[in-house]
Parts: structure tokens; C-alpha cells; sequence
């Protein structure tokens, strides 16, 4: 699955367990943000480069 559909997918889910359980919200955009971050340096680490 492409990351950028993947993008739309997980801020529904994120959203929907926010309304359900606020506590999550700290939980939620630590693992979005690692989540991006990982996919982001993904193309970088498949070159070779760093």
C-alpha cells in the first residue's frame, strides 16, 4: 500500500479513537509522527545514502 494512501487511513482511525479515548492523543501523534518520520527517511536508507 502506498504511503500516501496510507496518510488519509490513519488520520480517520487516529481521529475516531481521539473522540473515543482523549488519553490516546499523546500515543497517537508520537506513532504518527515516528511513523512518517521512518517512511520519510525510508527512500534515503533504500539509496545507501546518509
Amino acid at each position: 500500500m502506498d504511503h500516501l494512501m496510507l496518510m488519509p487511513i490513519l488520520s480517520i482511525i487516529a481521529g475516531v479513537l481521539i473522540f473515543i479515548m482523549p488519553r490516546l492523543l499523546n500515543y497517537i501523534v508520537a506513532s504518527y509522527l515516528i511513523l512518517f518520520g521512518i517512511l520519510g527517511l525510508m527512500p534515503v536508507m533504500m539509496a545507501g545514502g546518509g
